[in-house]
C-alpha cells in the first residue's frame, strides 16, 4: 500500500536527516516505526504526508508511492484526498471549536451528506466524545484530545492513518485505552496504520511489523513479535540497561540492505 523507496530528506538545503530510507506498509496492517529522539521518525511521517515544506524540508532523492501512485511531489491536501491522513504529535485539535465542530472539520474532503454516518462511527469508538460533543475542545484532558485527533482522522474515511506519538504525555491507563482503540480500528475498520511511538512495548505488542531507525536509517526490521524478543531491542527499548548505540554492541548483526 505504502512504499518509501530510498529517500533522503534535507532541511534548509544543508541538514541531511533521512539517509536512504526504505520501508513498506502492507494494506490492513499496523506497522511501527521506532527509534530514539532525533532518529528521523517524525520527519519520515512528514515526508509521507507532504508536510516537510513548512519546516523548510524537502525530499532530495528517492520516491514515495501510495496505492501504486507517486505522492512525494503532491501537496498535503491532495495526499489527504487520496486517502492518507496524519494524526500529528501533540494532538493539534482546534481548541476554540467544540468536539463536534473539530470532527466535522476533519471530514472536509468528504461530502457533507456523509458527516452524519461518520460522526456516529466515531462516537461508536469514542463514546466519551459523544458525551462531550458540545464541549470546547481546549478544555478537554490530554487523553480526550488524543481521542478527538484520531476521531477527526476517521471523519476523512482514510485508507491509511499515520500516527505520531499517540501515547505522548498520557497516563499508562489512557495509553492502554488508546492502543486498544488503535487495534479495534485496524481489526474492525481494516484501517492500515503507520505508527511512530516511543512506547516500544505497546507498539511492538500492537503491530504486525516494525522498523527501527537510527540516525536517519533503518537498522533493523521484522515482525512485531520477533522484534519484541530480539535481545538488542529488549536491551535498548524495553527497559534493560545497556549501551548508547546499536553500533556499540559487538553481537549486533546488522542486516545489509541492498536497494534495487
Amino acid at each position: 500500500m505504502l512504499r518509501i523507496n530510498n529517500i533522503e530528506v534535507v532541511y534548509n538545503d544543508v541538514i541531511l536527516v533521512i539517509k536512504g530510507l526504505s520501508l513498506h506498509v502492507q494494506g490492513g496492517q499496523i506497522v511501527a516505526l521506532l527509534g530514539s529522539n532525533g532518529a528521523g521518525k517524525s520527519t519520515t511521517l512528514k515526508a509521507v504526508s507532504g508536510l516537510l515544506r513548512p519546516d523548510n524540508g524537502e525530499i532530495t532523492d528517492g520516491d514515495i508511492t501510495f496505492m501504486g501512485e507517486r505522492i512525494d511531489r503532491k501537496d498535503a491536501a491532495d495526499i489527504v484526498k487520496s486517502g492518507l491522513f496524519q494524526v500529528m504529535e501533540g494532538r493539534r485539535v482546534f481548541k476554540d471549536l467544540t468536539v463536534e465542530e473539530n470532527l466535522i472539520a476533519g471530514g472536509f474532503t468528504r461530502k457533507s451528506s456523509c458527516h452524519g454516518a461518520n460522526l456516529e462511527r466515531v462516537y461508536h469508538y469514542f463514546p466519551r466524545l459523544k458525551e462531550r460533543r458540545r464541549q470546547i475542545s481546549g478544555y478537554m484532558s490530554g487523553g480526550e484530545q488524543q481521542m478527538l485527533a484520531i476521531g477527526r482522522a476517521l471523519m476523512a474515511n482514510p485508507k491509511m492513518v499515520l500516527m505520531d506519538e499517540p501515547s505522548l504525555g498520557l497516563s499508562p491507563l489512557l495509553v492502554k485505552e488508546i492502543f486498544h482503540i488503535i487495534r479495534m480500528l485496524n481489526e474492525e475498520e481494516k484501517t492500515t496504520i503507520l505508527l511512530v511511538e516511543q512506547n516500544a512495548n505497546m507498539a511492538l505488542s500492537a503491530c504486525h511489523y516494525g522498523y527501527i531507525m537510527e540516525n536517519g536509517r533503518v537498522v533493523l526490521d521484522g515482525p512485531g513479535k520477533q522484534l519484541k524478543e530480539n535481545d538488542d531491542v529488549r536491551e535498548f527499548y524495553l527497559g534493560m540497561a545497556g549501551h548508547k548505540s546499536f553500533r556499540e554492541v559487538k553481537h549486533y548483526r546488522r542486516r545489509k540492505r541492498w536497494l534495487s
